[in-house]
């Protein structure tokens, strides 16, 4: 007989969902719980996650499927579940107290707090059991019930000591100037790190960081120092040989747990492959390179066939497991491309592939080209391959819809419809702004985060406005429509008036309006997604520059001076915070297009203009009065106006 559900049962989350059944009884995060925790003087056992994370799997299946772990916990805790892709407030805050604790974080993320929400211990996954040098959690547990019970009053001063600390210390940021050297520094941190024959900026394990590779295309096209370039180039050719790309299906998987790019954590994020879309797109943009159009196409391919909701949105999130075992669903044997493509072409396959009887993960083999290198064929192996594999049992997936993660979709979309002049993408990314308006936006225009199940919840983040306010702003340059700009600007207003810190600068995390926590941070880290705050300042400025209004312009520049002595000191953990430095640095570059939109010579030019990588461009559109004009550019770029050009051949050579 299944065990009686808990709390969460009535949750939509599937990572709270994934827990509804464990004998532990959890709480969502709220009013209850605290009370309970007030009322019956407990420390509060806070477990944060999210659906698609491997090692919350395993935790779950080692502790809290566990009854006596679940007895401790129920006696002696008020136990707490948190989705962190629902609460990124709150995951903020407790992970900057566990790297405050331990010096480092990550997920599952353990905290243990007093009922006034202020934790005195941290950590990531423990085992069940103590083993290896490693506390496991039922010691940690009985160890931190004997001190609550013993010595209360320490604990309770460790976390307001961590509380303070994160207030008057972690969570504040120096004001100052951003100079070049921030830009410098960057850069030759990135190429003192950089894995010269794999790509790539650490050792194992490696991820991809996109924003580290976008920041290096501006860096070269304004320094002309081609390691920069060479630095992007060999990271995105690795990383798509690697097993970390899906050779069969397509897509990125979040990370690498090796050097060389082979063995992934093979779940999938949709912010990963929205960031890596358009890292490829410019790389497409800079160097001509077929194979980096084809990457972009088969991430969208990815993406519109196994991400879309029907309605518009885009899910979250793929896992690396099925059927309980981490990245079946990817591996392959000799024997089973053989049965599918015949011994001559499967052997062939095989050899290009590395798929070997003794495999190069659990006995079987991830496909990937890092000896071989790209090649092009097998295209209609692969397809016959994908067809097989869709027989077997799939990765679970996260099917919430989040505002923050559609904007970086609706981006990357927009992005590559004028790349690579697919319409198709375009459709797909208004489908998803719509979908948002329509469900994600309350009837006074608030954004909300989360939809799923026919439910919005959640008041929107900083992250939600700036990655959507940037899908619009890309939307509106591919489109050049002007209810996209509009929707930006008002978009813009709304997260000033809800975010910006009007002593200090800057843009908190979560909104005036929203839940007061222990902490209101700031964040600037860009991680494995940009920090709110970088995208909001390059925002910023790109508008400014789009409309000429000095009040957003002035606001652009406040924004870089609220972050510029955090940024100067340590700029390579910013690199998206830098490309709004560097567009500031730049002097306005402006494209005006004069014609009939749907006209052949207006196409033709806009094609032109999105072959170019120019970064600092804005494009503006105005109709032309009279149809039987021809269509006209005008660049006004460095200060100075060109005469206007009135063919492709023509522009060309002006943009060069």
């Amino acid at each position: 007989m299944a065990p009686k559900p808990n709390r969460l049962i009535e949750e939509k989350s599937p990572y709270l969902l994934q827990h509804a059944h464990n004998p532990v009884d959890w709480y969502p995060w709220g009013e209850e719980a605290f009370a309970k925790a007030k009322k019956e003087k407990k420390p509060i056992f806070l477990s944060i996650g999210y659906s698609t994370c491997h090692w919350c799997h395993v935790m779950e299946r080692e502790s809290f499927d566990s009854e006596e772990v679940g007895m401790i916990l129920n006696e002696k805790f008020v136990a707490i579940k948190v989705d962190r892709e629902e609460r990124p407030d709150i995951d903020a805050i407790y992970m900057t107290a566990c790297q405050a604790l331990t010096g480092q974080g990550g997920w599952p993320l353990t905290i243990i707090m007093t009922p006034d929400k202020k934790p005195f211990f941290a950590g990531t996954y423990f085992p069940k059991e103590s083993s290896r040098g490693m506390p496991g959690l039922i010691d940690i547990l009985r160890r931190v019930t004997a001190l609550w019970e013993q010595d209360r009053q320490h604990l309770r001063q460790i976390g307001h000591r961590i509380s303070t600390a994160m207030n008057n210390d972690i969570f504040r940021h120096d004001r100052g100037e951003v100079t070049e050297k921030a830009l410098t520094n960057a850069f030759s941190y990135l190429a003192s790190n950089f894995d010269s024959r794999w790509g790539g900026f650490s050792s194992a394990p490696k991820f991809p960081t996109p924003h580290n590779l976008s920041f290096l295309l501006r860096y070269w096209s304004t320094s002309a120092d081609n390691t920069a370039l060479k630095m992007v180039t060999t990271t995105l050719e690795a990383m798509y040989c690697g097993g970390i790309w899906d050779h069969i299906g397509f897509g990125f998987a979040r990370y690498s747990t090796d050097d060389k790019w082979l063995v992934p954590h093979f779940e999938k994020m949709l912010y990963d492959n929205a960031l890596l879309a358009i890292c490829y797109l410019e790389a497409y943009q800079v160097t001509g390179k077929a194979l980096y159009a084809k990457i972009a196409r088969q991430i969208f391919t990815y993406v519109i066939r196994d991400m879309s909701n029907p309605e518009g949105g885009f899910y979250t999130a793929e896992d690396a497991d099925s059927e309980g075992e981490e990245g079946k669903f990817y591996l392959w044997t000799p024997a089973e491309i053989k049965s599918v493509l015949g011994k001559k072409a499967g052997d062939q396959f095989c050899r290009d592939y590395d798929i070997s009887k003794q495999g190069n993960f659990n006995g079987r083999s991830i496909p990937n080209l890092i000896s071989r290198g790209p090649i092009a064929g097998h295209d209609e192996a692969l397809q016959k391959l994908f067809v097989q594999r869709e027989q077997r049992v799939r990765p679970f997936k996260d099917d919430k819809i989040l505002t923050a993660l559609n904007g970086l979709m609706i981006a990357a979309l927009a992005y590559g419809s004028r790349v690579l002049g697919n319409k198709g993408y375009m459709t797909a990314a208004q489908k998803a702004v719509a979908f948002i308006e329509s469900k994600l936006r309350r009837a006074d225009g608030r954004l909300l985060a989360r939809y799923r199940d026919n439910e919005a919840a959640h008041l929107a983040y900083l992250d939600d406005y700036a990655f959507l306010i940037w899908g619009l702003i890309e939307l509106h340059q591919s489109t050049l429509r002007e209810n996209y700009l509009q929707l930006a600007l008002k978009l813009t207003d709304d997260m000033l008036e809800l975010f910006w810190d009007p002593k200090e600068g800057g843009l908190f995390l979560y909104g005036r309006d929203a839940e007061e926590l222990i902490s209101r941070p700031k964040e600037i880290y860009d991680g494995a997604t940009p920090a709110g705050n970088s995208v909001a300042a390059v925002n910023l400025i790109r508008l400014a520059r789009l409309t000429k209004d000095r009040r957003l312009e002035q606001r652009g520049k406040e924004q870089l001076a609220a972050f510029g002595g955090s940024i100067e000191d340590s700029s390579a953990g910013h690199t998206h915070f830098l490309m709004a430095v560097w567009l500031d640095r730049m002097p306005p570059f402006d494209i005006t297009v004069t014609g009939e939109p749907a006209a052949h010579d207006t196409q033709s030019m806009l094609a032109v203009i999105n072959s170019k990588f120019l970064p600092a461009a804005g494009i503006v559109f105005k109709p032309n009065s009279n149809s039987d004009q021809a269509a006209a550019v005008q660049v006004c770029r460095d200060f100075v106006c060109h005469q206007p050009v009135y063919g492709a051949n023509q522009l060309k050579h002006l943009l060069q």
